[in-house]
């Protein structure tokens, strides 16, 4: 049994705001909860206080008690929790220790000292389980996001924690994966696993919870029961400021309108890629994007998205060309007339404020018109803050704010909406609907369909080479 008695945080890189605030919980053995609520809300530091990474690797000030059978895990070392929490993250990449699947679930029960025949049947029993053969003997960094995931869950499992804590694991899944990783959590519930999973996606996940935990502000707004949770409605969604309950797939979105030759789309002639020479990423030989338009890009992971935009900003060289105002641009060329917010927006985040990222990203600096971006995005009391001691959603908006601030015509969007709640996905969504009345050209990789349905107005599919 878990138990949070009365426990407030603060981080030292915030003392004076409290992630978490008089928070107390009781999870059953067994029993599988949903934490939600807003970006910044306390779910993510609810989850590190279990499994050690606070105080081991964020600083704070903590009041209250975290239990865990009785028994207060504050002094516990990290490396013995390992054994009894189970944490998978956002980004599978950043939990990876080895090259090859089959390494990556033996290390950690390596590193525990369990003994080798031991090790190798837990492995197969997993393998077995998970429906994972296929992935074994596998270079990790060929996989796509969503078969990341499953070595990142299956490497959890083979230590055979009793509790088992997911952070935001279905962020940059598409929907392929998300349904896989549901899969995933009912085999953790069958075995009868403790599951706290902190999640603003929570369609997928969403009948399979026995309780769901509304936070906001670090306090209980909100408790569900599991009779609650069957009558749900989407209304009921829209006044907690959850998201929504409904599973589409965004291929089933797709929305391209054929356009003639004009100056009113963006022309891509002979865009492919190749990491090397037997494996192409993704092969379009000609490609129409409507200017002054927001156009979703989807597919599955691995069908090269990500790699579709590092191309067409430039940063990934290729002999494509884009045709835009009636002349040609080169890969060198396009650095000057796009903006691309990555993925993982803690690539781009430089300067010691946050203020600065946004002046940095202007053409001339202007402070009034760098607060006026802030406020728009919901950051301008953060505008002294670092931007590594936001949150993940945090981030994310000020990578977007830094994309307005660069005043440049074209837009390059990977994920905008990861790690972000309903309100503020739906704010990014009229930022969007307000850059392209200004003639701005916005693309957007997207895994989400409700993103899609509230601003996008075409949808195109990247299929796997």
């Amino acid at each position: 049994m878990i138990e949070f008695d009365n426990v407030s945080f603060a981080y030292d890189a915030a003392p004076e705001q409290k992630s978490l605030c008089d928070f107390s919980l009781t999870v059953k053995d067994g029993e599988c909860v949903l934490i939600t609520g807003p970006s910044g809300c306390g779910k993510s530091t609810l989850l590190r206080l279990l499994n050690g990474l606070i105080p081991e690797f964020y600083s704070g000030t903590a009041e209250g008690k975290v239990q865990i059978n009785g028994e207060e895990i504050q002094g516990i070392g990290i490396e013995e929790l390992a054994g009894r929490i189970g944490t998978v993250f956002q980004n599978p990449r950043s939990q990876f220790f080895n090259v090859d699947t089959t390494g990556e679930l033996a290390f950690g029960a390596e590193n525990l000292a369990i003994p080798e025949e031991e090790i190798l049947r837990r492995i197969g029993r997993t393998v077995k389980a998970f429906q994972i053969e296929l992935l074994m003997d596998r270079n990790i960094f060929e996989l796509s996001g969503g078969e990341k995931q499953k070595i990142a869950c299956a490497s959890i499992n083979v230590l055979e924690p009793e509790i088992i804590l997911l952070d935001e694991p279905s962020a940059n899944l598409d929907y392929e994966a998300a349904e896989s990783l549901r899969q995933l959590i009912t085999c953790w519930k069958e075995m009868g696993k403790t599951i706290l999973i902190a999640e603003h996606r929570i369609n997928y996940i969403w009948d399979l919870a026995d309780r769901v935990i509304v936070l906001e502000n670090g306090a209980l707004k909100k408790e569900i029961q599991k009779e609650e949770i069957n009558r749900f409605t989407e209304e009921d969604t829209s006044h907690f400021g959850l998201r929504s309950l409904e599973r589409i797939s965004p291929v089933s979105l797709v929305k391209n309108t054929e356009q003639a030759e004009t100056d009113d789309v963006i022309h891509l002639e002979n865009f492919h890629y190749s990491y090397d020479k037997k494996h192409e990423i993704f092969n379009i030989p000609s490609m129409r994007i409507a200017k002054g338009k927001v156009t979703a890009i989807v597919g599955k992971n691995g069908a090269g998205k990500t790699t579709f935009l590092e191309v067409l900003s430039g940063i990934r060289k290729n002999d494509g060309i884009m045709g835009l105002d009636g002349k040609s641009y080169s890969s060198k060329k396009r650095l000057g007339k796009i903006f691309m917010v990555m993925q993982d927006v803690n690539h781009q985040l430089f300067t010691e404020s946050v203020l600065d990222e946004v002046l940095i990203s202007q053409p001339e600096e202007n402070e009034e018109e760098a607060k006026k971006i802030l406020a728009e995005v919901g950051l301008l009391s953060f505008a002294d803050r670092h931007p590594m001691s936001l949150s993940g959603g945090q981030k994310q908006r000020v990578a977007l704010a830094c994309a307005i601030a660069s005043k440049l015509p074209i837009l390059l969007l990977d994920e905008p909406t990861s790690g972000l709640d309903h309100a503020q996905m739906y704010t990014v969504g009229e930022i969007l609907n307000r850059m392209k009345g200004e003639g701005r050209t916005i693309i957007t990789v997207t895994h989400d369909s409700e993103f899609i349905e509230h601003c996008c107005d075409e949808v195109i599919q990247i299929k796997e080479a």
